[in-house]
């Protein structure tokens, strides 16, 4: 796939304050990439110097190949959307998405059939005359994104656009947000610290710390195969084992985790007697009585919260709490006592412990 957006050893500084370190990212053509990490690690750093609202001290940042250091924000069709949704409140739903249009004095022909377009495109059809006051904080958030779009780009930035909406509005919105992207094939460079939308949403992921990308790849990369202990952590809810290598053979790795064995393949270089961790997602373990059948870790339950479509478990083995999703609750309430927990081996992964302690 061509890349179309390049950030090329981008660095910029606040005083001492490293924003960017050396930052180097390829965007393909028509993709949707998102931005993901904690408050103050670059991500909207990044975004507002592809956008021309600041310059990097070093790098490049190209378009198409074409280098973008310098140009205004006006001259690089790169149109920015922010969580304040940024409306003018004095003009209509009509007056705001036109008002790109407006500027370039476009026929006023043009201007209603391309306005009903957007008005269509966005769920908005016969809100044209009302004011941004007038609207729900979902319309006006579609009001913002057809603003973007009306004058044709190919590139659309967002910063957090959907943190002001109530949770299921934001579920709405984003799965909205990601057909169009891919009906119009707009290239999307999406800024959030929420693990669930950039997993929903993203063909690629790049999880940022300190002014540094950790990691990038697609959602089930960075979810069930993430390069550090970091990154395991601040993407979903995990659980690491800690454990020392018993054997390695081919792909084939042989773990000790207290009393218990685990077996199951990786490509991570590991050798006999080495500390590593085991990351365990809460879905890849299954609970059921100790009598019922095997198991490979035995523990007993301390807590439970019923979230309707799974329940979630809190589960003691050996010295360490486990975190444990059971996706098929029964109709009889949660389970107690002493459990057996069977383990998603193929959905395991390791990490060397070198470099992967929390911070």
């Amino acid at each position: 796939m061509e890349n179309f957006i390049e950030f090329r050893n981008v660095t910029k500084r606040f005083d001492d304050f490293v924003a960017l370190d050396n930052v180097s990212l390829s965007i393909p053509r028509g993709s949707f990439v998102t931005l993901l990490g904690p408050s103050g690690c670059g991500k909207t750093t990044l975004l507002r110097q592809l956008a021309g609202f600041a310059e990097p001290e070093e790098g490049d940042i190209l378009i198409e190949g074409r280098r973008m250091n310098g140009l205004p924000p006006y001259k690089r069709n790169t149109p920015l959307v922010f969580q304040e949704y940024a409306l003018f409140p004095h003009m209509t739903v009509y007056e705001n998405i036109s008002y790109g249009l407006k500027l370039q004095k476009a026929p006023k022909e043009e201007m209603d059939r391309r306005v009903a377009e957007m008005l269509e495109m966005f769920n908005l059809t016969g809100l044209e005359k009302r004011f941004p006051k007038q609207l729900s904080g979902g319309q006006q958030q579609r009001v913002a994104f057809a603003r973007a779009l009306i004058m044709g780009q190919k590139i659309l930035l967002l910063d957090e656009p959907l943190s002001n909406l109530d949770a299921k509005l934001r579920v709405e919105v984003r799965t909205e947000l990601r057909q169009l992207q891919q009906r119009l094939q707009i290239t999307a460079i999406y800024v959030t610290h929420d693990q669930d939308e950039a997993l929903s949403m993203s063909d690629i992921i790049a999880v940022m710390r300190k002014g540094r990308i950790e990691q990038l790849g697609t959602p089930w990369d960075i979810y069930f195969r993430p390069v550090s202990r970091f990154v395991a952590d601040f993407v979903g809810t995990v659980n690491f084992l800690p454990c020392v290598v018993e054997k390695k053979e081919g792909k084939s790795l042989t773990v000790r985790y207290h009393q218990q064995t685990l077996t199951f393949d990786t490509e991570v270089d590991l050798r006999p007697g080495e500390p590593c961790t085991v990351v365990v997602r809460p879905e890849c373990m299954t609970v059921r009585p100790e009598h019922a059948g095997e198991g490979q870790l035995v523990g007993e339950i301390q807590n439970y919260s019923f979230l309707g479509r799974y329940i979630r478990y809190w589960i003691r083995c050996n010295d360490q709490t486990l975190i444990v999703d059971d996706s098929n609750p029964g109709l009889t309430g949660a389970i107690s006592g002493r459990v057996r927990l069977s383990l998603d081996l193929p959905k395991l992964h390791v990490l060397k412990d070198v470099g992967n302690a929390p911070d």
